[in-house]
């Protein structure tokens, strides 16, 4: 799959790629030890050729198409061990995150650390179920208008492919949206209640005809920045205009069907397909597929989740404080859950105050992304490493703005120090599944009190 670069080359850094299983465990092994079981990950932009890039992630406007010329850079991966899949497109590497050495020569690709030191980097819980595989990445997705209405394959769908299914949520960060061009920001989620799959199959039919109107069938809600979506595989969904921080277990499975944005983009024909096994449409013209073939792509739909009534009720997410607000202030720091409601994985919002240096604790390893401020971030015997939030980057560029902390390091704690007299540190945590200190129901629970009492 995908286009050639130098396989021996981490691109756009020009570093060398180590690759042997043995000095991977080596060196990977003796770095991760050296920064005190802290990782820092290099830039992991992925572009998409049906994304017209919103300007929102601080890359500089001459390098939104530099990754080849023909598809906008609008995504940035966190913490990724899952190959990016814009079919024949794709570079090498695209969508895997990878770390520099010490030599600032040579780097290591995350898929391949964890795959060598699984137990030391994601602890033993996650590296034995998940076979030495970080389950989960995040990412920014950052669209200039909404995306068609589109869904993610359940474990099943998925199968058929040879994939994994992929659930994902949403948070909209006030960082990253001081603007949205003018364009009102809202995302369609699922179906009208009542619609039916029949409604559903004349509309895929009508794919290659123009706009064959699909979110006539749904509903659409307005984005609120510092909120978030749970979106569970199975639900047809159009990511609005907002800069978007997005959790996800660890897949790329999609397939589009709506055929023409609102920007009027026409969805090629082959994304209404995508992940969808050769035999039913491969090769053949639209009047020549198969009733079979759309009902399949029918039936890929969780339809309880797409007709319900309550709808934000039930995925709708503000953030909810992991303990006592006052407490967490007089320790200096605030933190706060902000997509709690998938057993796939979950996401933080930490935030150090001015002038403050803490230890946070966690219950394993996670990835993180800083928004706001800068400081030092410092684990087990390690050295004080540099944390900072860049007002621009140029493709190619390292930042220190991405990290991982990796499993002893989290439960041990790290010591997060704030040097700034005004601004905090703000940054978003990432994990995977099966952490005990988030109780799903009880986080829920208070969610709907917050937003029922208006606060």
């Amino acid at each position: 799959m995908g286009r050639e670069n130098n396989p021996s080359v981490y691109e756009p850094y020009g570093l060398e790629l180590i690759v042997d299983d043995r000095e991977v465990e080596r060196r990977a092994g003796n770095h991760i030890t050296a920064n005190g079981g802290i990782i820092m990950f290099l830039p992991n932009w992925v572009a998409r050729d049906f994304c017209k890039p919103g300007r929102r992630l601080k890359l500089n406007k001459k390098d939104l198409y530099a990754m080849d010329g023909i598809r906008g850079l609008d995504e940035r991966w966190f913490g990724s061990t899952t190959p990016a899949d814009n079919a024949d497109l794709t570079l090498q590497n695209e969508g895997l995150s990878g770390f520099a050495l010490a030599d600032g020569k040579s780097m290591v690709r995350f898929i391949d650390a964890v795959g060598m030191l699984g137990a030391l980097i994601i602890g033993q819980r996650l590296a034995r179920q998940y076979d030495n595989k970080w389950p989960m990445y995040s990412k920014f997705f950052d669209n200039l208008a909404a995306l068609p209405h589109h869904i993610h394959h359940d474990d099943k769908a998925a199968a058929l492919v040879g994939q994994m299914g992929k659930p994902e949520a949403y948070f909209f960060p006030s960082q990253l949206n001081n603007f949205s061009d003018g364009l009102f920001p809202h995302t369609f989620f699922g179906l009208n209640p009542g619609t039916t799959k029949e409604q559903l199959i004349a509309c895929l039919k009508r794919f290659h005809l123009g706009d064959n109107e699909i979110t006539a069938l749904a509903r659409s809600y307005e984005l609120q920045v510092n909120t978030g979506w749970d979106v569970p595989p199975g639900i047809l969904h159009a990511p609005g205009s907002l800069c978007t921080y997005e959790p996800q277990k660890a897949s790329d499975v999609f397939a589009m069907y709506q055929s023409l944005t609102q920007d009027k983009a026409k969805v090629p024909w082959g994304l209404l397909w995508k992940d969808t096994p050769d035999q039913y449409w491969k090769d053949k013209a639209p009047h020549e597929i198969s009733d079979e073939a759309y009902e399949l792509l029918a039936n890929r739909l969780n339809w309880q989740l797409n007709l319900d009534p309550k709808f934000k009720e039930h995925r709708f997410m503000i953030p909810v404080p992991v303990g006592d607000m006052a407490a967490m202030k007089r320790d200096g720091y605030i933190e706060e859950w902000i997509c709690y409601r998938s057993a796939d994985f979950d996401a933080k919002r930490l935030a150090v105050l001015p002038g403050k240096e803490v230890m946070i604790q966690d219950k394993g390893a996670y990835g993180f992304i800083v928004l706001q401020g800068h400081g030092t971030i410092k684990g087990l015997d390690g050295p004080k490493i540099q944390i900072e939030s860049p007002a621009e980057i140029f493709y190619g560029q390292p930042t220190q703005d991405e990290g991982f902390v990796t499993d002893k390091a989290a439960r041990q704690g790290v010591l997060i120090s704030n040097p700034s007299r005004m601004d905090p540190i703000v940054m978003l945590k990432h994990r995977g599944p099966g952490y005990s200190d988030l109780n799903r129901t009880e986080v829920y629970k208070q969610n709907l009190e917050i937003q029922r009492a208006g606060r």
